[in-house]
């Protein structure tokens, strides 16, 4: 068998093999945040699919870090009914299920501008090539306030059912902005020196331990490097990823931090057509997995069996997560399972992220051309 269908623990929760779904938006909640029986059913097809963990979609802790209409919450009580429809579903399905806690910070612009609001982000930047949009700092008494929403939020995902929750600390939402010296200018305990940049991280996960106590699972997404020059560093992100792992985070996903160019210095990165393009964060992960002693998922540009049964075999992650490639093929790893020389159906065109960023719910476009050729849909 292969390694790649082995168990792993996060803490004392089995995971019945290494794959990992990484957190995904899909659009699929109603106007309320609530879960939807469509979305229900969305996770119940990746569960039957052979998935050991899901991460759901980035879910909104706080109305001030929402950035979509239909972007599931779990900001309030009231979202737990439906999440708990949602984890006893995948865990009749046979996989283990996370949710991702989340703060888009300033990337909130657009959304909370519709509505008359201000975005906040770590401090304000009146100068930057990558981002236009109106926004202002936080003020202390609000990163407060963001604190201890993650904390309830967490609770709530323990009292929901959820098996661990997930803290969205990369892709250059407001943990990705506190992190990264290119953003945080602050000058209070905030910002300045590593430590203080990262101290937002730091007290989410003491106040996340006081609501939901210190066996439950606390996973984090941590960008460690951006994706333009100037940005936050490897070297220092290293630095980050080690800080974490100590003060107590369970398992760390390795991606980037505040996006560049588009697709190129984002998370979203295409033409994973040739060998060289594939796994673009694997050294990234590997240098990672050799400072912290939690298990690592490494994520990004992951298609080919055996280069994750390699990946895995070398020790250079824990789990291998991939997005892209579950849109299409929900039941990507049962036919792994049964070919592993199997090449995804996913061709990385991003064709699903530009068709999200219309305002949709999650496609394949890939797909779609197909139904609408009469071709019908892959099997």
């Amino acid at each position: 068998m292969s390694v790649l269908f082995t168990p792993m623990s996060i803490k004392k929760t089995e995971i019945k093999n290494r794959f990992v779904r990484s957190a995904t938006y899909d659009g699929y909640a109603d106007e309320k945040g609530h879960v939807t029986e469509r979305q229900i059913e969305f996770f119940a097809q990746l569960a039957r699919g052979g998935t050991g963990l899901i991460i759901t979609g980035i879910s909104y802790v706080h109305s001030s870090g929402q950035n979509s209409p239909v972007q599931n919450s779990i900001a309030s009580d009231d979202c737990i009914p439906g999440l708990r429809k949602l984890t006893d579903t995948v865990h009749r399905e046979g996989a283990k299920i996370a949710i991702q806690l989340f703060h888009a910070g300033r990337e909130s612009a657009a959304f909370l501008k519709a509505k008359n609001a201000e975005a906040l982000g770590s401090s304000f930047l009146a100068e930057d090539l990558y981002f236009k949009r109106p926004y202002r700092a936080m003020t202390e008494k609000e990163i407060f306030e963001v604190i201890n929403a993650f904390g309830d939020a967490a609770r709530r995902a323990r009292n929901a059912g959820f098996d661990a929750v997930q803290v969205h600390g990369a892709h250059a939402y407001l943990l990705s902005q506190f992190l990264s010296p290119y953003l945080n200018c602050r000058t209070d305990q905030w910002g300045g020196q590593l430590e203080n940049r990262l101290r937002l991280h730091r007290e989410i996960l003491k106040d996340i331990r006081a609501k939901t106590g210190e066996n439950y699972p606390v996973l984090i997404k941590i960008g460690v490097e951006d994706g333009f020059p100037g940005g936050l560093e490897l070297k220092e992100g290293l630095f980050a990823a080690q800080f974490l792992a100590q003060w107590g985070f369970d398992s760390l996903e390795v991606s980037s931090g505040l996006r560049g160019k588009r697709y190129e210095g984002t998370e979203f990165r295409t033409q994973l057509d040739r060998k060289g393009r594939e796994a673009y964060f694997r050294e990234t992960c590997r240098e990672v997995k050799r400072r912290v002693n939690v298990p690592v998922m490494m994520v990004g540009g992951l298609r080919r069996f055996s280069m994750m049964e390699e990946i895995i075999t070398k020790g250079e992650a824990d789990f291998v997560s991939m997005s892209r490639p579950f849109i299409r093929e929900p039941f990507i790893i049962n036919k792994w399972k049964r070919d592993h020389d199997r090449v995804p159906a996913c061709i990385s065109c991003n064709g699903c992220l530009e068709w999200i960023f219309k305002g949709n719910s999650l496609q394949c476009i890939q797909e779609m051309k197909k139904r609408v050729e009469g071709k019908g849909e892959s099997g």
